[in-house]
């Protein structure tokens, strides 16, 4: 079966504004039950508005008087707004959706954020072979997850749009800040790295203030900024993967610094004939990522890296992920199917389980 191939790829905003609102908020919540806990008398400022399609959720601490605490989340804010005109396929004229209707005839000039976060996603879908793919895009809109898709793609449909997703066909250069895609049909989407990235942005906007300290999450992605006043960690919540509650934890992960991203089956997936499809796709073969887990949060000292790891090792399986996430001084906390969890060496003294459901895996 032919499909149609768009030459422009666009998506209204206010069809994943209805969605992503109730399916993207788990670990926000989970965040705003574990994560704030602060003395009553600290000066702070909470703010949640909607950006990169999801909520963002901001608490800032310190700073001269109110107005700098405001100022501060505002100026993080705005930081991701400006970063998504840039990085969004969905956005009119942004340098995504430049790239994309340029497939196949020409390079496209970059801001420097793209070409930052273009340089990332090839690292890692070079070191994943492909299980982490930021050319995902003509898959990804034949699922239809966005949208509310629930029907399997016709499979000659899938084996046509398989052939427009490799990495390789995605050129860039740093010198000139620019990028090409070599072959017409191919389609960036950086979906899956974006909401680290937003992180990051948020917290670099953090750093140019008076303000003391604060946590930001966008999505399944969160950041920390300073030290707490009372020198114990942020604590954040990881979301119990067999819950239909969206704000139930089933453990706490104490960090002091860095971001954490995660990735889970649960987040966006429908059933058909008895089997259940999930949103994260196996660039190699087309569906949905079949390993041994249902969610991986990874943590590590850049937001947009964190983000695209979580998904690489969703789609790699515990094992394989091992040597990915060292060789990014990164760590990661796995939840298997059979509700094993699996630590890294360096999470272990600052993860505990809270759902008893849950075995810890030494």
């Amino acid at each position: 079966m032919k499909t149609k191939k768009a030459t422009t790829y666009q998506l209204p905003l206010i069809v994943l504004s209805c969605l992503l609102a109730a399916t993207i908020a788990a670990l926000i919540v989970i965040w705003t039950v574990f994560g704030t806990s602060r003395s009553p008398s600290e000066d702070k400022y909470e703010n949640t508005t909607f950006a990169m399609g999801t909520y963002l959720v901001q608490t800032v601490y310190g700073g001269a008087d109110s107005k700098s605490r405001t100022e501060a989340a505002s100026a993080a804010t705005s930081a991701i707004n400006e970063l998504e005109q840039h990085i969004s396929w969905r956005q009119t004229d942004s340098d995504i959706q430049k790239l994309n209707n340029s497939a196949g005839k020409a390079s496209v000039s970059l801001h420097e954020d793209t070409v930052s976060i273009l340089e990332t996603a090839l690292d890692v879908a070079q070191r994943t072979e492909g299980a982490y793919d930021p050319t995902i895009l003509p898959l990804s809109l034949l699922w239809n997850f966005d949208a509310g898709g629930t029907t399997v793609p016709d499979p000659s449909a899938l084996k046509e749009h398989l052939q427009y997703v490799d990495y390789t066909q995605l050129q860039l250069d740093k010198q000139n800040a620019s990028a090409f895609l070599k072959k017409k049909h191919f389609a960036v989407d950086l979906g899956a790295i974006g909401k680290g990235a937003a992180c990051d942005a948020a917290i670099d906007a953090y750093r140019k203030t008076d303000i003391s300290c604060g946590i930001v999450a966008s999505g399944g992605s969160v950041g920390v900024y300073g030290k707490k006043a009372d020198g114990s960690p942020w604590a954040i919540g990881i979301r119990n993967p067999n819950s239909d509650d969206t704000s139930a934890a089933m453990g706490t992960l104490s960090i002091e610094d860095g971001f954490v991203s995660t990735s889970g089956t649960y987040e966006r997936y429908f059933q058909q004939d008895g089997v259940t499809y999930h949103h994260i796709l196996n660039p190699k073969t087309g569906y949905p990522a079949d390993t041994d887990l249902v969610s991986v949060t990874v943590h590590c000292d850049n937001g947009a890296l964190s983000d695209a790891l979580s998904t690489a090792c969703l789609v790699l399986g515990t094992e394989r992920s091992q040597s990915l996430l060292a060789s990014y001084n990164a760590d990661a906390i796995f939840i298997t199917k059979e509700n094993q969890v699996i630590v890294s060496d360096g999470l272990k003294d600052c993860f505990t389980i809270t759902e008893s459901s849950f075995t810890l895996q030494t």
